[in-house]
């Protein structure tokens, strides 16, 4: 923040937009708040804000965030102590509304809904854990209200990731919640820049080409946005990275459901979404369309915590597969008397050995045993770490175990669960610094969305593949860009390419059968949803109910569904050589 404030007069910035929460941290703030041991913000945003504060003032930059978390009330209160002990003349509102398990809970038992798993399909009283928490997305014009009567900062908690640009956007510019494409270009742009530096370079499967312009500062978005909701994502000066069709490419397949994106404000229809470039790291947003948002909204509910614990083992060179086999078989003969109270077990063996590697390490694979259990007792050093490290002198050649065993006492877990609630049940209010407090009304006109995403198995723009000539076996990723992400226990995965013959050749060789074959081992059978994106010549894929619980609990080590993408493009396919000859990414 404080790079982005005083560098003013060079990037004259009008709001500083800051997306603070994930899934991951939500349930961690959720045991936080329930424990009440700790504040349940999120402190990092103090370490950024304080030194900020000077300039915020000095420029009368404002400040939207969602670092409350779990506790919006006491980061206000500490924000606020924070800016009379500078002496700064800024005025600190918040928002209050997202906590709603009391809502929940009454609905539930009334019977007027069952609360159905968005991403599992599983009904909220069939679920076999005790909801203790739940925060409802909020949308953005709480704090645009929030700006309109004078507040500098605005802090909130489980605002969507978006929603501080919404705000934003909809206080400068006095828009209404009839203007819907307006919005929803806002909403896109605070997608394009909710997740730092992922817009100019970060998690950017073209990382290679910024090598030559600095990896150690590749910068952060700035989104430019009319009257007329039109957008231009830029960055600050003098950072290296940079803005392109692909990196914003990269940035808009994040995380995506398909081609309907939800707020609580309004629903971006994105069928017709493309890029134009501008000028150098000038990109401007097109195609997209506002439609009425949904009557409901999202709703995290944490549950109370399981216990986890892990330990690991190293293999090396020859064999891998039969000496994992042989200490998994030692090791689950020892953890016998007990195994019964555990919820999940998993031996992974994470890695793989090349053909006559040159160093050890590359020789070294990580064998990871996981479980959980819904008492500490049932992981207790004597039932689960010593069984893991017993075996050590009957075990197969080599048998390492790793000495840092931290991981492997148990620590506490959260199961989450992801439903919908009526936006009409949510008391959403803003408190301003005079006490004053505002009701934020619910959209007055919505609309009811079928359930999935449109899907198309296969591509409507039939072509033949042996048409594109000769081939030869290579990784997807060759020639392919991917990005992934995760929402819930759901992971999507985009796919996209440099030339129009290139995305011809990608509509018709990615059919959902076909992704079914990359995934290989990895597809557990679920629900696959495709949709294509011309204007960004990317196919687009949701794999249902694919991480097993999501980032909270799961026992993957792809917990935030990043690497999907990247396992998907080391898959060989037959590449057209006349593609290959134009460069590999």
């Amino acid at each position: 923040m404080t790079l982005l404030a005083s560098n003013y007069k060079n990037d004259p910035i009008d709001v500083l937009a800051g997306d603070w929460m994930s899934e991951g941290n939500m349930t961690v703030r959720a045991g936080t708040k329930i424990n009440g041991q700790v504040d349940a913000y999120e402190p990092t945003f103090l370490e950024a804000l304080e030194p900020a504060l000077p300039y915020i003032a000095k420029y009368r930059i404002k400040v939207a965030i969602n670092a409350g978390a779990s506790d919006t009330k006491k980061l206000h209160e500490v924000v606020a102590r924070m800016v009379k002990a500078k002496g700064l003349d800024l005025s600190i509102a918040w928002i209050s509304g997202d906590e709603v398990l009391p809502h929940l809970l009454e609905t539930q038992k009334r019977g007027d809904s069952p609360f159905e798993n968005i991403c599992t399909g599983e009904r909220l009283g069939d679920w076999q854990f005790e909801s203790m928490y739940a925060q409802a997305y909020l949308g953005g014009l709480g704090i645009a209200k929030a700006f309109e009567r004078g507040a500098d900062i605005v802090v909130c908690g489980r605002v969507s990731d978006a929603s501080p640009v919404i705000g934003a956007a909809s206080w400068w510019h006095n828009w209404k919640r009839s203007d819907l494409d307006k919005l929803a270009n806002a909403f896109v742009a605070g997608h394009l820049s909710e997740c730092s530096s992922y817009s100019t370079g970060g998690n950017y499967t073209g990382f290679k080409d910024l090598e030559c312009l600095g990896w150690e500062n590749i910068g952060y978005p700035i989104v430019e946005i009319s009257t007329s909701g039109e957008v231009i994502v830029t960055k600050n000066k003098g950072s290296g990275g940079e803005v392109s069709v692909d990196t914003l490419t990269s940035q808009f397949l994040y995380e995506i459901q398909g081609p309907w994106y939800f707020n609580s404000d309004v629903t971006a229809i994105l069928d017709d979404v493309s890029f134009e470039h501008i000028s150098t790291n000038r990109v401007a947003l097109r195609g997209i369309k506002g439609a009425l948002p949904p009557p409901t909204t999202k709703v995290g509910i944490t549950a109370k915590p399981i216990y986890q614990a892990e330990m690991h083992w190293f293999i090396t060179g020859l064999d891998a597969a039969s000496k994992a086999r042989m200490i998994e078989h030692q090791i689950r003969a020892l953890m016998a008397p007990h195994i019964q109270n555990f919820l999940h077990l998993s031996f992974q063996t994470i890695g793989s050995v090349p053909e006559n590697p040159t160093n050890q390490n590359a020789a070294t694979v990580d064998f990871r045993v996981i479980a959980q259990a819904r008492k500490a007792e049932h992981l207790a050093p004597a039932k689960f770490v010593r069984p893991c490290i017993d075996p050590i002198m009957c075990a197969y050649p080599g048998a390492t175990p790793h000495l840092d065993l931290r991981q492997a006492f148990p620590k506490e877990v959260f199961e989450y669960y992801v439903t919908l609630l009526p936006q009409s049940v949510i008391s959403h209010q803003v408190h301003l610094s005079t006490d004053e407090v505002i009701d934020i009304p619910p959209p007055s006109e919505t609309r009811t969305y079928p359930k999935n995403q449109p899907t198309q198995d296969t591509t409507a723009k039939k072509f033949d593949l042996a048409s594109f000539g000769a081939t030869v076996r290579a990784p997807l990723g060759t020639i392919v860009h991917a990005r992934s992400g995760d929402k819930g226990s759901d992971c999507n995965v985009g796919f996209w390419v440099r030339h129009a013959d290139e995305y011809t050749w990608l509509q018709n060789l990615l059919s959902t059968e076909f992704v079914k074959q990359l995934l290989a081992d990895e597809y557990k059978g679920g629900r696959i949803e495709r949709c294509e994106f011309p204007g960004l010549k990317a196919v687009h894929f949701l794999l249902k109910d694919h991480l097993d619980r999501g980032v909270s609990c799961t026992l993957s080590v792809d917990f935030l569904g990043k690497n999907c993408a990247e396992y998907l493009r080391a898959r060989m396919v037959d590449v057209p050589l006349k593609f290959l000859a134009r460069g590999r990414i």
